[in-house]
């Protein structure tokens, strides 16, 4: 397993972690929708590549958490897997490929109505990288 939850007054964290930036920012994508969507069959039936800035590690990534839970809350698309082609000064790029919800098929678990910057997180460990995160639930 690559996160944890974490317990937090009226909200939900995470413990994430990778061997390097790229996987730790993977696995904190899928983290968010394993925690949203556990147990559905999302398959892969589209794609798109995304962008994301951000003024250090920890702003990237909530703007890059921020982006993928708007797939969801705002289109309806949950995510399948994701490809980070290119992590480099504060700026990421990604192939996602999601499926886009249909309520016989995906079962919602949880709600997460945002990434927050509270107790944000990215650092470097002696192996690897850890981020803990924030979600309003």
């Amino acid at each position: 397993m690559t996160y944890v939850l974490i317990d937090h007054t009226a909200d939900l964290g995470i413990r994430v972690r990778g061997d390097d930036l790229s996987q730790l920012f993977a696995n904190a994508a899928l983290a968010l929708f394993d925690i949203i969507a556990k147990g559905s069959r999302i398959e892969c039936s589209a794609e798109l590549t995304m962008e994301i800035n951000g003024d250090d590690w920890a702003d990237l990534m909530v703007n890059w958490l921020r982006e993928l839970l708007y797939l969801w809350n705002g289109k309806g698309r949950l995510v399948h897997s994701l490809k980070i082609l290119s992590l480099v000064e504060y700026t990421l790029t990604a192939v996602v490929k999601y499926d886009l919800y249909a309520e016989k098929k995906h079962t919602i678990n949880r709600e997460i109505k945002a990434v927050t910057y509270h107790q944000i997180e990215v650092g470097q460990v002696s192996k690897g990288w850890t981020a803990q995160i924030i979600f309003d639930v």
